[in-house]
């Protein structure tokens, strides 16, 4: 189908909705009112494109007069951009859309290979992280945090609430390297380490049915380093997924109840991606020409404190502030990861 004709065909569907919520009472208001505010900005968007193509049809009708040919010149100019500039953000609108991308999600940092140093970036990294979700107005909640002697971290799990938070992170997931000359060293030998991140979307209760008897759920006391969360009874639990093998710990409350709640959350996160995964054969088979959202095994960054600079690998952009990426201003490299994601999909859309 044409984009003129799949542009009217959306405009008739989102005419028929007000139509329909104005006149009929008894209709499924909550999933009606969904699927306009969905079209709405793709309407405004048609909207601005048929007023642009207007404008240039007009303004190339007035350049027959010889008063008029000047600025009805430099109209048609502007507006001959302008169009075709709206229909690819009209196409980007209209491509498939992840369905958790409007949802709330998890965040899991651990620290790989290179010992303390793996650590301490893993702590630096997750803290950036909270810097980026707190300019974002995103809550971030803290549901595990699991400190090492050195300052560094063992692992650390957050949850990040607020609309689009996993449309802008799921780019995140994968193994992250760094490289720079640890304070423990010496020599001024320049170490290479690396760290895992995980982004989940949440999932809801009723999404995911979780059977209690597929789980072992253990209780234990908590520790820490230097002694911080230690506790005199056993409040941690950890949960293991008998069918998946998928195991939760949790220890940062001091209620035992709190960090099994906790701990649920995690692992309906976990089984939701795992099922989104194994069901989304055919993005799987198209990644080759996307960019990598799943692969938590995929070197995906490197940062290099020697040199100031942050690379991504899997679109190739160098930036030479990593000062600035450290303090949690992510958006320049996830703006770019998104733009290399629609081209790529927009390119297979239109073969």
């Amino acid at each position: 189908m044409s984009l003129p004709a799949r542009l009217d065909r959306l405009l008739a569907r989102a005419e028929e909705l007000r139509h329909i919520l104005s006149t009929a009472p008894g209709a499924d208001i909550g999933a009606l009112s969904k699927e306009l505010s969905e079209l709405d900005p793709l309407v405004a968007k048609v909207n601005e494109l048929r007023a642009a193509e207007r404008a240039r049809d007009e303004a190339a009708a007035l350049m027959a007069d010889p008063e008029m040919r000047d600025l009805a010149e430099a109209e048609w100019l502007e507006q001959k951009e302008r169009v075709p500039a709206l229909e690819r953000e009209i196409r980007i609108l209209l491509l498939p859309r992840d369905s958790a991308d409007e949802r709330s999600a998890i965040l899991e940092v651990r620290p790989a290979a290179g010992g303390d140093e793996a650590g301490l970036f893993a702590a630096e990294l997750f803290r950036a992280y909270q810097r980026y979700a707190e300019a974002r107005g995103w809550r971030f909640e803290l549901l595990d945090y699991d400190e090492s002697d050195l300052g560094g971290i063992k692992g650390a799990t957050a949850e990040i609430n607020g609309r689009g938070v996993f449309a802008r992170l799921k780019y995140e997931s994968g193994v992250h390297r760094v490289q720079r000359v640890p304070a423990t060293e010496t020599q001024g030998r320049i170490h290479t380490s690396t760290v895992t991140v995980a982004v989940l979307p949440e999932a809801e209760e009723v999404e995911v049915q979780v059977n209690e008897g597929d789980l072992r759920i253990d209780t234990y006391r908590a520790s820490g380093a230097g002694g911080q969360h230690v506790n005199k009874t056993d409040s941690a639990v950890r949960i293991t997924h008998l069918p998946t093998g998928i195991v939760v710990a949790m220890q940062e409350e001091k209620s035992q109840h709190k960090n099994r709640a906790k701990a649920m959350k995690v692992l309906r996160a976990r089984l939701y991606d795992a099922q989104r995964s194994a069901a989304d054969s055919a993005r799987a088979a198209d990644r080759k020409s996307q960019v990598g959202t799943g692969d938590r095994s995929e070197r995906i960054r490197t940062y290099n404190f020697p040199q100031g600079r942050v690379t991504d690998h899997r679109i190739g952009l160098t930036l030479h502030k990593i000062d600035r990426v450290m303090l949690g201003e992510l958006d320049d490299i996830i703006d770019a990861l998104t733009a290399e994601d629609q081209a790529a999909r927009l390119a297979a859309d239109a073969a």
